[in-house]
């Protein structure tokens, strides 16, 4: 299966900053933060709560803490996010676009494990990791979420690949962003594919469909 270019450390950083400018505007028209915000709707339903620390594994440009940052002012909801990434230009990215976040560059498997967050959540990062590793991730999440965990990622379809190869170009975006699309969604899912390594994991979880053709995977934490 092939690689993402965007996995491959010896790019430049203008590249990378680039590519995640890109990404930032394919979520932002394709709505997908919508599942991550309803996600977060029904839990402080669900808890009566009115503050939340939120872990985003694999932040990459901190769109999505944006998005939650922006949920929690609407809402009401005081928060305290984290964005964890490996790649060292992403938390210099993150802050550039003014991601109200605190930030761990690390491999995740590093974390401390008495670290805890009431979510730990992550987008779009679970395509990267190969079988043995995303169950070994499937394991971590509950351990470092008191609440729940959230995993978003991409539906395995050909839909799906003909929209991000075509959109890709059409909107001209950098060529890592063109070259990555589609490998993303051939390294992506199918709900078989979820429902083999949640049970390889041997984990709670609950499976869902999500527009625009994503997996939106979530358990307990260990409270």
């Amino acid at each position: 299966m092939a690689d993402e270019i965007m996995d491959d450390p010896g790019q430049s950083e203008a590249d990378f900053s680039a590519a995640l400018r890109d990404l930032e505007t394919i979520n932002r028209i394709s709505f997908a933060y919508a599942p991550l915000t309803g996600f977060l709707d029904r839990l402080v339903e669900r808890d009566g709560l009115s503050a939340l620390s939120l872990l985003d594994v694999g932040a990459g440009g901190g769109d999505a803490l944006r998005a939650v940052a922006g949920w929690g002012a609407r809402r009401g909801v005081t928060l305290d996010l984290w964005g964890l990434d490996r790649s060292p230009w992403a938390e210099r990215h993150a802050m550039a676009r003014g991601t109200p976040a605190r930030w761990i560059t690390s491999d995740l498997f590093d974390l401390d494990p008495a670290r805890r967050f009431d979510v730990v959540m992550c987008s779009l990062f679970a395509h990267h990791l190969e079988d043995s590793v995303l169950v070994r991730f499937l394991r971590w999440l509950p351990r470092h979420a008191t609440r729940r965990w959230l995993i978003l990622d991409l539906h395995r379809h050909w839909i799906s690949w003909s929209a991000v190869w075509a959109g890709t170009r059409l909107m001209r975006m950098h060529p890592m962003v063109t070259h990555d699309g589609p490998v993303s969604v051939n390294r992506a899912f199918t709900r078989a594919d979820w429902t083999r390594l949640v049970a390889e994991a041997g984990v709670e979880a609950e499976i869902r469909w999500v527009l625009p053709f994503r997996w939106a995977v979530s358990g307990p934490g260990a409270a």
